[in-house]
């Protein structure tokens, strides 16, 4: 899997550690982010970043570290086809992605230590659209991705 990551200077050491266990683990991954904590790159540059590579299909999922994940989930979300979910669990990683299809985890360097950070993302490069729900549950939420295309499509043309 193909992982395009990227976080501000506030995000930066936890980025670091989340990048480190995704080399280990044999993910191909592409830095957007600052290299240091003195980089005052706005966090939404980096995001925006992060969002073209998945908008264009170069990458897998996306992965983004602010002071909160808030900023860089707000930025991530103007555009269709992205689905950035702030996770500070591994629970909520899992539904992110079970129930949304989430495609951007952010995390938040002020809220979640590295060994937290390094469980939410395994939990959720781990966990598939629909993953751990009845048949029925799973059909509605499949149908429920083709609505909100449609309400993208509706959106995000509007002049």
């Amino acid at each position: 899997m193909k992982i395009v990551i990227g976080a501000d200077f506030y995000g930066f050491p936890l980025k670091e550690v989340v990048k480190e266990y995704l080399l280990q683990n044999d993910y191909e991954v592409r830095d957007y982010g600052v290299n240091n904590t003195e980089d005052t790159t706005p966090y939404y540059n980096i995001a925006e970043e992060v969002v073209r590579e998945l908008v264009n299909r170069e990458y897998d999922r996306g992965i983004l570290v602010c002071g909160t994940g808030m900023g860089m989930s707000i930025v991530a979300n103007k555009h269709a086809g992205i689905y950035a979910a702030v996770c500070e669990s591994p629970f909520a990683a899992e539904k992110s992605r079970s129930i949304n299809n989430s495609n951007i985890l952010t995390l938040g360097s002020m809220v979640t230590t590295n060994a937290v950070a390094k469980d939410i993302v395994k939990v959720w490069l781990d966990t598939e659209f629909t993953e751990g729900w009845d048949a029925s549950i799973q059909e509605w939420l499949r149908n429920s991705m083709n609505d909100i295309s449609s309400l993208e499509r509706e959106q995000f043309t509007k002049k």
